[in-house]
């Protein structure tokens, strides 16, 4: 089949070259010449584990191909996915003007029938907007408009495009139907189901989706927080809840709160419909009140530990991105703490695997980019873990003992359990569980240059 995805950001790259992948001829479209000459080349300007390997096949292969034409990439699609930008506005409502504006454009270049698909994540009535605009200049006989939520979770979303659970098409149009169910076939050999809705159910599966994955996250955090004072372990809670066929095992682990592009903007946008509907949806405002709080909850408690002044202090902090497996750094909770901790006078010192240049491009010089994981502990005050990268999970603790001044560690993603951090002699907090070597704060209240280092058992 041809087709043309607009927009190459996270979307509409993984989109595109997933459906070259199956072997359709797919035109991508943006209006950054510098990345689509990036892409020519096989160059993809994001991070995506798989994503490159597919891409510089389907190139070789001559299925994708990049243009920053309209009228050029449109030509001779069947289908043309909107994968543009919708970034929240003041209110969290979803700025529709990108979306808006290329369907106006293509009103007047289109000449015989297409599928106008929005892959964006948009509001509840969207469709009828872009149909509506779309109608203006051309013959209605000439475009149906489709609603066809992605749900990609980064990190994994090449397996998750190839593989989805289930793929959701929101059309009243039969002919637009069969397009879509042939384009999509490949993709459910394996009976996993497409469900046909009318456009509006589709466009609200997405956010509803979204925010009860955030809500079921901020619940944990919440437990989380309630078992650090109640003496309990969320660990032993979480295994407990998810054995319960009724709640599942996924999503329930505590944390320092959700970012990235979706969850985020998602909430707010199904709290902002709610309101345009004259409905105050107070879950999910509560929702995100709690992962606000949620966000500086490792800035407390580093704060608890060593006083509300870190002057003459020194932090490492072991990741950056949202969540493993990308480098995206939009809404990360590392960004705030950064903040937070620099705010109270202490040094940063920073490592992730993938997401540095997008932090430099916020803090520049600063705070102290390190060279690898263990760079970023030398002669630190503390190590403190915001992001679970593979390869933060088994480390080298003697060579952490002997880089550190002192065996402190705040865990915000629990990645080490608390007997094990007890016997290295590490003083140890983390979510939702009690306080590994508590008597060793003791002394911190001493100046920094005087602090003799604990090593505890690992001597």
């Amino acid at each position: 089949m041809q087709l043309a995805i607009i927009g190459t950001g996270y979307v509409g790259l993984v989109t595109g070259t997933c459906f070259a992948e199956t072997g359709n001829n797919v035109m991508c479209i943006d209006i950054n010449e510098d990345k689509v000459n990036q892409l020519k080349q096989g160059k993809s300007p994001i991070y995506e584990p798989g994503l490159d390997v597919l891409l510089d096949r389907n190139i070789k292969e001559d299925r994708i191909h990049f243009t920053t034409s309209l009228r050029e990439g449109i030509k001779d699609a069947q289908v043309i996915f909107l994968a543009l930008p919708t970034p929240p506005g003041k209110d969290g409502s979803a700025d529709l003007q990108y979306v808006l504006d290329v369907a106006a454009q293509l009103s007047e270049i289109i000449t015989e029938y297409k599928v106008i698909v929005n892959k964006s994540t948009v509001p509840v009535g969207t469709a009828e907007k872009v149909a509506a605009v779309m109608a203006q200049k051309l013959d209605k006989n000439l475009f149906d408009v489709v609603s066809n939520p992605e749900f990609l979770r980064e990190g994994v979303a090449v397996d998750d495009f190839l593989k989805p659970d289930r793929v959701v098409i929101g059309t009243s149009s039969d002919r637009a139907k069969k397009l879509m169910e042939e384009l999509y076939q490949p993709f459910v050999r394996q009976g996993n189901p497409i469900y046909f809705m009318d456009e509006r159910s589709s466009e609200m599966t997405k956010y509803a989706a979204n925010a009860y994955l955030a809500m079921r996250i901020s619940f944990m955090n919440e437990m989380a927080n309630l078992c650090e004072r109640a003496g309990a372990n969320v660990d032993n809670v979480r295994m407990g809840m998810g054995s319960d066929s009724r709640i599942g095992k996924r999503f329930l682990f505590p944390g320092v709160g959700y970012g990235g592009s979706c969850f985020p903007k998602d909430v707010k946008a199904l709290a902002q419909t709610a309101r345009e509907y004259d409905y105050e949806y107070s879950l999910v405002t509560t929702v995100m009140n709690v992962n606000d709080k949620q966000k500086l909850i490792l800035g407390r408690k580093v704060k608890d530990c060593f006083g509300s002044d870190l002057s003459g202090r020194t932090f490492g902090i072991w990741g950056l991105a949202f969540k493993p497996e990308t480098d995206d750094i939009r809404e990360a909770p590392a960004l705030e703490l950064i903040d937070e901790l620099t705010a109270a006078g202490a040094e940063v010192k920073v490592f992730d695997p993938e997401a540095m240049e997008n932090v430099k491009r916020i803090f520049g010089d600063k705070i102290v980019y390190a060279n690898d994981q263990y760079d970023a502990i030398d002669g630190v005050d503390a190590l403190i873990i915001v992001t679970e990268w593979s390869a933060f999970r088994t480390p080298n603790f003697e060579r952490m003992n002997e880089l550190m001044k002192a065996p402190f560690v705040f865990d915000g993603r629990n990645i080490y359990t608390v007997e094990k951090m007890e016997e290295l002699g590490y003083y140890y907090e983390s979510i939702g569980r009690k306080t590994a070597h508590a008597s060793q704060r003791e002394k911190i209240a001493v100046p920094t240059d005087t602090i003799v280092r604990d090593r505890g058992s690992i001597d």
